[in-house]
């Protein structure tokens, strides 16, 4: 079972880093695949999507001006099987795959991926108020993963938030961001 396909190009408005492919997006190829993840429910309660997506859709959202990517390709059953190698030599790649691609924002969909990336030990949910690859807005917002213990509406909220956001940032600008901060 090798890793799936990032779902990227130039200039998208949200990249989303989920932690790493469980095995049933290993299995499927697709991304948040595992029926007990919530991710395609949130963007769509949070009015990033018109619609509930299904994971063999996941490749449409470079249409709608967002990505996909992993800290991790390697598909494992949980996020505590990934090694702090793998860890260290992915927060590499992506900090060189957004320096590369330039996404607006980047939207880390759980506070550990942040983490992870960043080295930062306390970390808000939301707009982070500094980057890590200057240029491109952080912001952290809960994992979709069934497993988490923050009621759906909360995370929908989080996910709004960045909605409200990117909406900012498409009538402002960079200016509209900086004095959302």
């Amino acid at each position: 079972m090798g890793p799936i396909d990032d779902h990227i190009k130039k200039h998208l408005d949200i990249l989303f880093v989920g932690f790493n492919p469980s095995l049933r997006s290993g299995e499927t190829g697709y991304h948040f695949a595992n029926p007990n993840n919530r991710f395609w429910t949130i963007l769509h309660r949070a009015g990033l999507t018109d619609r509930k997506l299904h994971p063999s859709e996941g490749e449409q959202l470079v249409d709608m001006g967002y990505g996909l990517t992993n800290i991790v390709a390697r598909p494992t059953k949980a996020a505590e099987d990934i090694t702090k190698e793998e860890y260290e030599e992915g927060k590499e790649i992506l900090k060189e795959k957004i320096a590369r691609y330039e996404p607006a924002f980047v939207c880390f969909v759980g506070k550990g991926v942040y983490q992870q990336y960043s080295g930062r030990k306390q970390v808000p949910w939301g707009l982070q108020e500094m980057s890590v690859v200057p240029g491109v807005y952080d912001f952290v917002a809960p994992s979709s993963s069934g497993l988490v213990r923050i009621k759906l509406d909360d995370i929908v909220a989080i996910y709004k938030e960045l909605s409200r956001l990117l909406e900012v940032y498409k009538e402002k600008g960079k200016e509209g961001v900086e004095e959302w901060k």
